[in-house]
């Protein structure tokens, strides 16, 4: 067994499964040391790559969750402005000024790590999910290059901090901007796309163990002709999982038993008014007879 091939093993232990072409990619991240960004559509399983890889490695993993208007403070490090307020009372009441006290209130003991500056200062290497890094400004980025360029952190007050342990990297976009040819060359770079039949039949007999097989197979067939249908959001895996649920609590033993309450269950796959509206009962009857 090769150490890719070991690594997909891993990761399908902790019932995640993954494509060959990710887990090769997985597997050059780690042994190059360099971050690995994951594009692909919402609901494919990218975010899930981090916290199985967490599982297999047996480590922390820290998340960064990205959105629009994202700053240093709130991903790098801020200072506790509310204890060095007090701090400085407490000075001035003791008649302390000047360069010492300052040099007081700008240290660790004043110091809110956020998820960038603690993933680079944990003793064990842990696993750093930077998730939907599209979503934060063009801006920000420019932060992150110093940290996967170098993995330090530069602190005006401090000055430059190292990192303790490399971290393993791994950043998520869901393509709805283009990202910096500068962050892009520090990465490793798979595309994710919803799986096959095959791939998702194996996810879900990992995830629902207790489905009986003839069901198992209708409902990734289903879905998999679901996502061919014009939808505004496709369903993912998360919602294939849901789907396969609710029908295991309904009783439900054949897709095509009962069009009501198939069309009932359309509520864990379709996420909007116009899809519900499109995907009508005879809709989901003939998809659901394709499946069987």
């Amino acid at each position: 067994m090769t150490q890719w091939t070991k690594l997909q093993a891993d990761l399908a232990a902790q019932d995640y499964v993954a494509a060959p072409d990710l887990a090769m990619a997985l597997h050059l991240s780690l042994a190059l040391g360099r971050p690995l960004l994951l594009e692909g559509a919402a609901g494919v399983g990218k975010t899930e790559v981090a916290r199985a890889l967490a599982a297999v490695k047996d480590c922390e993993l820290i998340r960064l969750q990205c959105y629009e208007g994202l700053d240093a403070a709130q991903a790098i490090y801020e200072w506790n402005y509310q204890r060095q307020l007090l701090a400085i009372r407490a000075h001035a009441e003791a008649g302390e000024t000047g360069p010492t006290v300052e040099a007081r209130l700008f240290s660790e003991e004043y110091l809110l790590e956020r998820p960038l500056l603690r993933a680079i200062r944990q003793p064990a290497p842990p696993v750093l999910l930077i998730d939907e890094i599209d979503r934060a400004d063009e801006e920000f980025e420019a932060y992150l290059l110093e940290v996967l360029s170098d993995f330090q952190i530069t602190i005006p007050e401090m000055g430059t901090l190292a990192a303790v342990s490399r971290p393993m990297v791994i950043l998520t976009s869901n393509g709805t901007r283009d990202l910096s040819d500068a962050l892009r060359r520090r990465c490793l770079y798979p595309h994710v796309d919803y799986p096959d039949p095959a791939t998702e039949l194996a996810i879900l007999q990992a995830r629902r163990p207790g489905l009986p097989d003839k069901l198992a197979a209708q409902i990734v067939g289903f879905v998999q002709s679901l996502r061919k249908e014009e939808l505004e959001k496709k369903p993912g895996i998360a919602e294939m999982l849901d789907f396969a649920a609710a029908l295991g609590g309904l009783g439900i033993a054949d897709l095509t038993d009962d069009p009501a309450v198939l069309h009932a269950a359309l509520a864990t796959l379709l996420k909007t008014q116009a899809d519900r509206a499109n995907v009508t009962t005879e809709v989901a009857q003939r998809l659901a007879g394709r499946a069987a």
